[in-house]
């Protein structure tokens, strides 16, 4: 540690879909540190995946574009950083990371993995429960396991799709009728989906979603509420308030997320008191159906027709501007985002110490 405070590096952009996103959640971080407990080594993941590695700041960049670091150090020098513990390093340069990746190689076990080898603290879920909070079909399957209820899907591969396509439209179509949902299986932000009332969009849709994934998964439509609720923690995880998510568009695609400006978010959601409960109950559920740890934000649906819940899928690295949903829950719920911050880290370390009293070698 540096004059008693800890290091803290923060990883960001990445190569995804999800890149700017990545961008604007690290800008938003790094505005809300608290630069008197932490001083902070900012790593930039380019969009083509080399990295880059800054000097410490005690103090947040002015400008985006700092983010960049285009007069930092490449990326040998930041692996050199991220894998001081095993060099044998006395100290450290860094005590824990905080990856603010969205979406592939980020969000899915991969940077996570990379941490563990590398044996060191990071913030946010673990392998397994990045890798299968990422993949939807993983996902569905986790949450039929544990008892959750959700919506009707169908899950297939690029190559069932060549191999099969107009058996997969009649199965999609016999099962889950029109309109219909199409996503990439492992992406976020609602990037490559797709709505499709017929067959022919139906196919459009599914070509359009494998450029951005060899898994697809197709979801029936539900008219209903879209409602959120964050949960933290490790071993004992709590929920906050459920808010609910009011799209400027037909559905809650990136534009309604991130441009428009337009969507409305009601926190706390206009939801009776037991209502609120359930949802919390089904959010802390999730979390354990995927063995989470950490922090994750739970997406539910409430059908119009008679009130009913369905989860719809649990995101692992939300979106964290002071202006998205998982901190606003959190802050009207009575943390504030700073205080928000704290806690991530703190879980981090804590589930990071625990795993060092494992035993990884035979000694008899």
């Amino acid at each position: 540690m540096g004059q008693d405070k800890l290091t803290v590096g923060l990883v960001y952009g990445g190569k995804s879909g999800e890149h700017e996103v990545s961008l604007a959640t690290a800008f938003a971080v790094m505005n809300e540190f608290d630069f008197d407990k932490y001083e902070m080594i900012p790593f930039y993941i380019t969009k083509q995946g080399t990295w880059r590695i800054g000097g410490k700041l005690d103090a947040p960049f002015k400008d985006k574009q700092e983010l960049k670091l285009s007069g930092g150090s490449g990326t040998q020098a930041a692996l050199n950083a991220v894998f001081s513990r095993l060099y044998g390093s006395q100290q450290p340069d860094i005590d824990i990371m905080f990856p603010l990746l969205h979406g592939t190689f980020g969000e899915d076990g991969t940077i996570q993995g990379l941490f563990e080898m590398a044996d060191i603290p990071y913030v946010g879920t673990g392998v397994l429960t990045s890798a299968a909070g990422m993949d939807k079909g993983v996902m569905k399957k986790l949450f039929a396991q544990a008892g959750l209820p959700q919506c009707e899907y169908c899950c297939f591969t690029q190559a069932e799709w060549k191999r099969a396509s107009h058996k997969l439209v009649q199965g999609i179509e016999d099962k889950l009728g029109y309109p219909c949902f199409v996503k990439p299986a492992n992406l976020g932000s609602s990037v490559g989906i797709s709505k499709a009332k017929d067959a022919a969009q139906l196919a459009m849709a599914i070509e359009t979603a494998l450029k951005y994934d060899h898994k697809i998964i197709v979801e029936e439509f539900v008219d209903a509420r879209e409602v959120e609720v964050s949960v933290l923690g490790n071993e004992e995880p709590i929920a906050s308030i459920p808010g609910e998510i009011v799209s400027s568009s037909e559905y809650y695609d990136y534009a309604a997320k991130y441009t428009d400006g337009q969507s409305e978010m009601l926190i706390p959601a206009p939801v009776d008191a037991e209502t609120a409960d359930t949802l919390r109950e089904l959010a802390i559920r999730a979390f354990k159906a995927i063995e989470g740890s950490g922090i994750t934000r739970a997406d539910f649906f409430i059908r119009r027709n008679d009130g009913g819940i369905l989860i719809n899928e649990v995101n692992t690295m939300p979106g964290f501007t002071p202006f998205s949903m998982y901190p606003l829950l959190w802050r009207e719920t009575g943390m504030s985002y700073r205080e928000l911050l704290d806690q991530m880290i703190s879980l981090g370390l804590a589930r990071y110490e625990n795993k060092q009293s494992l035993i990884y070698e035979n000694e008899v």
